[in-house]
């Protein structure tokens, strides 16, 4: 019997891309993505502000970790919740509650106030970057994946510079709360754009519900991470962020046994692609998280540099980042392989440029070290997302998918935690001078350098013998 040949898959190219009416939806998707990155990273330059009019410099990660809870609850649940009331509303309410958290911490008079707002901006953008996901999953074709997840991580690198300096330029002026007066409008916009382009997506089919136990060990274990933090004494940091990669550890136990997933089958198995991939976008995200949050106030210390300059420096990572996700979208076959190596083992490289440039106070090798760990994201974090989307069944696409926000937010977590229990640890949270900014410029990045080693070895496993769930 003769056989038939298969429709031919359409050409690979941006035209196409943003072909068919997918421009729209398209341009949603960046601005969902730049929403939860932007903000995600925008108290890297206004922290010392908000600290002086507010106080609580040793709750500095907590503006951080405390957002990062809020986003992975919401990036977790986001595929069921896209199942449930359909992506087209969930998406917009989405958008209102990143509007609730901006005015909240914009107009906080305290402390407390203001990191409760970072908590809701959390949630917001936590499942418009979840819902992003699931409309790349189910909106665009497959041949497509590639450059859409290029865009994806080239919109992160920009927010990597874009974010920080935002907040540098309105700290300068004194003005921090315009910050988030200026993301309230832009969720707004979002929100109502998106029922709108959006058309098409599926309704709500009800699903098989919420997983309720995932989500509750997951809060804790976030959670415990967190409050690692702002602990003064060695044992208990260290024990309470073991505690908590413990709970991550016990909500993948839990959900392959559970009858409603919130990850998709043997995402916990690292001889699979999920496992594997999920497991090195973990680690790798938690080993990047020192640079951006805390390289702006040690170089304000330590070489007097403004807040709006020590953002600057941040944009070697944001610049490689996006130049080297563009250079590479168009790889395929066995180079799509090779760049996610070549981007896995820059980033333990450059933690140990970093370890020993910043307590040097050399800029020049901050500055490269910075943007050899954006160019590793650029390099292979596009084709890591393709991967896992094309080994995922139709019936964990949209949980599949949403959980790559999750897990990287997760692994943001636990990179902030662990870095901020190093600074701590170090003298940071008593007030900077330049003895404690120089132990901390060095062990924000040593203490992390084990974790890109760990998401080195899972990457390879993801592009070697990795199999389909």
């Amino acid at each position: 019997m003769a056989s038939v040949a298969a429709p031919p898959e359409g050409p690979r190219t941006w035209a196409d891309l943003l072909a068919d009416g997918r421009l729209p939806r398209f341009a949603l998707i960046c601005l969902g993505v730049w929403l939860n990155a932007a903000d995600s990273l925008v108290t890297a330059t206004i922290m010392p502000s908000v600290g002086r009019e507010l106080g609580g410099y040793g709750y500095f990660s907590w503006a951080t970790a405390g957002y990062l809870v809020g986003a992975i609850l919401a990036g977790a649940s986001a595929g069921r919740l896209s199942e449930l009331f359909g992506l087209r509303r969930a998406t917009a309410l989405a958008g209102l509650v990143m509007v609730a958290g901006c005015v909240l911490s914009a107009a906080a008079p305290n402390v407390g106030l203001f990191l409760t707002g970072r908590l809701v901006q959390g949630l917001g953008s936590g499942w418009i970057s979840g819902f992003a996901m699931v409309a790349i999953a189910l909106l665009f074709p497959e041949r497509h994946l590639a450059r859409v997840f290029a865009s994806v991580s080239g919109v992160w690198g920009v927010a990597t510079l874009v974010g920080p300096l935002i907040g540098g330029i309105f700290a300068v002026g004194g003005h921090w709360r315009e910050v988030f007066w200026f993301f309230a409008v832009q969720s707004l916009a979002f929100s109502v754009a998106a029922p709108f382009l959006l058309k098409g997506a599926d309704k709500g089919s009800g699903g098989p519900g919420i997983p309720w136990l995932q989500l509750a060990v997951l809060g804790l274990g976030v959670g415990a991470v967190a409050v690692a933090d702002v602990t003064r004494g060695a044992a208990v940091s260290l024990g309470l962020v073991a505690l908590g990669l413990a709970g991550l550890a016990l909500v993948v136990w839990i959900d392959a046994r559970a009858r409603v997933r919130l990850l998709p089958h043997r995402a916990g198995d690292l001889t699979t692609i999920c496992g594997s991939g999920y497991a090195a976008m973990f680690a790798l995200t938690a080993a990047s998280m020192g640079f951006a949050i805390y390289i702006p106030p040690i170089l304000q210390t330590l070489m007097g540099l403004s807040p709006l300059w020590a953002g600057y420096v941040i944009g070697a990572e944001s610049l490689a980042w996006t130049l080297a996700a563009f250079a590479v979208a168009g790889a395929s076959g066995a180079w799509d392989a090779r760049w996610v190596r070549v981007g896995a083992v820059s980033v333990p490289v450059s933690l140990v440029i970093l370890a020993w440039a910043t307590p040097a106070q050399s800029l020049l090798w901050i500055l490269l070290g910075g943007a050899l760990l954006g160019a590793a994201f650029g390099w292979s974090w596009s084709f890591m997302g393709r991967r896992l989307l094309a080994a995922l069944s139709d019936e964990d696409r949209a949980i599949g998918s949403s959980a790559i926000t999750a897990v990287r937010q997760t692994g943001a977590a636990a990179g902030a935690a662990i870095s901020g229990a190093a600074a701590n640890l170090a003298g940071f949270s008593a007030g900077l001078n330049i003895a404690s900014a120089k132990a901390a410029g060095f062990w924000v990045f040593a203490a992390v350098i084990p974790l890109g080693v760990a998401g080195v070895w899972a990457a390879f496993r993801l592009t070697g013998r990795a199999e389909r769930a």
